[in-house]
């Protein structure tokens, strides 16, 4: 339990090191990922107005029929991806600034991210 421990107490120290730099803005958001074991959210957030101006995630009823119980791999983090940049699109937002949220850049972080690149998004 100790080693579980550990590990989130490096990434939060990752995020807060990267958070003091990373901020977002009504023209360019803030693009947070957030992974748990089971399911995969991304949010773009304005942090001047400190509020969320568009989500995505797999827990949502659209993605969850199209994903079935596979919700946690690389395929969930592409169709949030492809479905986050599809409605930021819609909304106006091209440009963002991405926050890995302390995770490293790879696997399902990385597939989120260039799912949301192929669809429109300019990091």
């Amino acid at each position: 339990m100790k080693a579980i421990v550990r590990k989130n107490v490096r990434r939060q120290r990752r995020k807060l090191h990267v958070r003091k730099k990373v901020s977002g803005t009504p023209e360019r958001p803030r693009l947070s990922v957030f992974r748990s074991h089971k399911n995969i959210y991304a949010q773009l957030i304005d942090d001047v107005a400190g509020r969320t101006l568009i989500s995505a995630s797999t827990v949502e009823k659209p993605l969850q029929e199209k994903l079935g119980a596979k919700s946690g791999n690389k395929t969930a983090a592409v169709a949030v991806g492809e479905a986050l940049a599809t409605k930021a699109v819609e909304a106006g937002i091209k440009k963002i600034v991405f926050d890995r949220n302390g995770y490293p850049y790879h696997g399902r972080i990385r597939e989120l991210a260039e799912a949301a690149r192929k669809k429109g998004l300019q990091f």
